[in-house]
C-alpha cells in the first residue's frame, strides 16, 4: 500500500515489532474494602434516579506543559455550574492521573492543584504511570501506595502528602473495583504496567463474576467497563492492544456477556469505534485520553510500513469519528427511558496548545439505546 501522510486509517492498526515488556507487571497493594469490591455512588454523593451526568478523562498528568490539565479542568468545572444543561455529578478518571512514575510527591501539583475547583467527587483507575515506580526515588514506595492512599482509602480523611486539605482521600474498595449507581454499573479494570497492558488470573475471575451480576441487573441499569489500556486504536503511539482485546473477548464469552460500551485512555487524543459481531450486535469502543498530558497523539498515516490492520482481531472495527492533537473531556448522561437507558455522550476539545483560555468546543456526539 503506497504511503500517504494526508489519510489516516479509518480502522485500528497494530504497531509492528513490538517489545514483550510483561516482565515489567508489578503486584498489587490489598483491597481496602471486601470482595466483591462495590462501591454505592449514592454514598458518596446525590444522583438523580431518573437521569444524571457525569464527566470522564484521561491521562491528565503532566510536567512541561501544565496548562492543558488545567484548561481542560477548568471547562468540566464551568460545566458542573450550567444551570441550563445537565450538571455532572462526578468525574471518572481513566488513568494516568500523574507521570511518569506514581510518586506521592506529584499528586499535589498533577492532581490536586489543577481540580480544586470541582465540586464534585472524583472516582478514578490506575494507568501505566500511576502504577509504575521510580526506583531513583530516595523513598522507596511500592506500586500503587499514593494511588491507594487517594482513591482506596478506607475512609474519607486528609491525606497525609497533600497541603490542601480541601478534597478528601477516596473510599474505592479496590484499584479494580465497581461503581453502582441508579442508572448504570460501571466497572473499572486495572490494566497495570506494561505497555499494552496486563491482567491477573484473580482479577479476571472478579471481572467474569462482576459481568454476569450486571447482567443480572441489566433491564435497569447499563453495562459500562472502562480499562487504562485501549484494545483498539489508530494512533501513531501505541497501537492496538491484541492482549486486551483478546483478554475482554474471551471473557465475554465465558461469561455470556458482553458490556454496553468499553471507555480507556492510554492514548492521548480521542477515537470512537463500532465493532460489529456476528449476531449483528454494535459495541462501541471509546478512548479518551487527552486529558491534559502535554503529548498529543495523531492517526496513523495509509500505508505506514511500521503499522498493519492484517489481524482477525482488528476485523469489524470502524473508526465512527475522532480528535486529534488537542485535549479534551467527555460528558456522558444517563437516561432512563420507557424503551430502555439511553447512554449519550458529548466530547469536548480545546484549542489549541498556543491559545490563552479556549473555550471547550463540541467535536463529537453519540447516543446508545442499552
Amino acid at each position: 500500500m503506497t504511503f500517504d501522510p494526508r489519510k489516516k486509517y479509518d480502522r485500528p492498526v497494530i504497531k509492528l515489532y513490538q517489545p514483550d515488556d510483561t516482565f515489567k507487571k508489578l503486584p498489587l497493594p490489598a483491597p481496602s474494602r471486601s470482595y466483591p469490591y462495590h462501591l454505592d455512588a449514592e454514598s458518596i454523593t446525590n444522583v438523580p434516579y431518573e437521569k444524571f451526568s457525569f464527566h470522564m478523562v484521561g491521562d491528565t498528568g503532566g510536567i512541561r506543559y501544565p496548562e492543558g490539565q488545567q484548561k481542560v479542568a477548568r471547562q468540566m468545572y464551568l460545566q458542573t455550574l450550567d444551570s441550563k444543561g445537565e450538571s455532572p455529578v462526578f468525574l471518572y478518571h481513566l488513568g494516568d492521573v500523574v507521570y511518569h512514575f506514581g510518586e506521592a510527591e506529584q499528586y499535589e501539583r498533577q492532581f490536586f492543584k489543577p481540580y480544586r475547583e470541582y465540586p464534585g467527587p472524583i472516582f478514578a483507575i490506575a494507568g501505566n504511570h500511576d502504577s509504575d515506580i521510580n526506583y531513583d526515588n530516595p523513598i522507596p514506595y511500592k506500586s500503587l501506595d499514593a494511588f491507594a492512599a487517594v482513591f482506596c482509602d478506607t475512609e474519607s480523611r486528609d491525606i497525609p502528602f497533600i497541603t490542601n486539605k480541601q478534597r478528601k482521600s477516596m473510599v474505592q474498595p479496590n484499584v479494580y473495583w465497581t461503581l453502582q449507581t441508579p442508572l448504570a454499573n460501571i466497572i473499572g479494570l486495572h490494566s497495570n504496567v506494561p505497555k499494552y497492558g496486563y491482567i491477573d488470573s484473580d482479577q479476571r475471575k472478579w471481572f467474569i463474576e462482576e459481568l454476569k451480576l450486571a447482567a443480572a441487573q441489566r433491564s435497569d441499569k447499563a453495562i459500562i467497563v472502562c480499562v487504562h489500556h485501549a484494545p483498539y486504536t489508530a494512533d501513531v503511539n501505541h497501537g492496538s492492544s491484541l492482549y486486551m482485546i483478546d483478554f475482554l473477548e474471551n471473557a465475554f464469552n465465558e461469561s455470556g456477556v458482553r458490556p454496553d460500551i468499553i471507555f480507556s485512555g492510554h492514548v492521548h487524543n480521542y477515537q470512537r469505534f463500532h465493532k460489529t459481531y456476528n449476531d449483528g450486535k454494535i459495541l462501541p469502543f471509546v478512548v479518551c485520553g487527552a486529558g491534559g498530558f502535554d503529548e498529543l497523539h495523531d492517526l496513523v498515516a495509509v500505508g505506514d510500513k511500521n503499522y498493519s490492520t492484517d489481524n482477525s482481531l482488528l476485523d469489524n472495527v470502524h473508526l465512527e469519528n475522532h480528535c486529534i492533537m488537542k485535549h479534551g473531556f467527555l460528558k456522558l448522561t444517563l437516561e432512563r427511558k420507557p424503551e430502555g437507558i439511553a447512554l449519550s455522550g458529548e466530547y469536548y476539545a480545546l484549542g489549541a496548545a498556543t491559545e490563552n483560555n479556549p473555550e471547550a468546543e463540541l467535536m463529537d456526539s453519540f447516543e446508545y439505546l442499552v
